[in-house]
């Protein structure tokens, strides 16, 4: 994906992501309803997705599909965060994720097996 996408225009792929392919009325629907946007301003932020690459557009129906996978966004915004604000240091970003609040045993051990996947 050539350009960054924006928190609202990451609202419109969250469906997209979670739903599947399904219409562009179904998508304003659901923000409706989670965010309170009316239907045009869920429409622009489609079409901006498409001018982005992230979506395309079938008929009938404006049907939605994502070009774009969840996991190579989330990908590409950590990658993006561990630079601009850890100094790309992925341990920084890491050690302040786990000093933010006590984790249960459970959490801790998930933590481990992801680490010694690594490893």
């Amino acid at each position: 994906m050539a350009e960054k996408l924006f928190d609202s225009e990451l609202k419109v792929m969250g469906v997209l992501w979670r739903e599947g392919d399904t219409t562009a009325k179904h998508i304003a629907d659901v923000l409706i309803e989670q965010v309170g946007w009316n239907r045009n301003t869920t429409y622009t932020l489609i079409k901006r997705c498409m001018k982005k690459g992230a979506i395309a557009r079938k008929e009938p129906n404006f049907m939605c599909h994502a070009l774009v996978e969840k996991e190579a966004v989330q990908e590409a915004e950590t990658n993006e965060l561990i630079d601009r604000i850890f100094d790309g240091s992925e341990d920084k970003l890491f050690a302040a994720l786990l000093g933010r609040k006590k984790l249960s045993a459970q959490q801790i051990a998930k933590l481990k097996d992801i680490v010694g996947e690594l490893e």
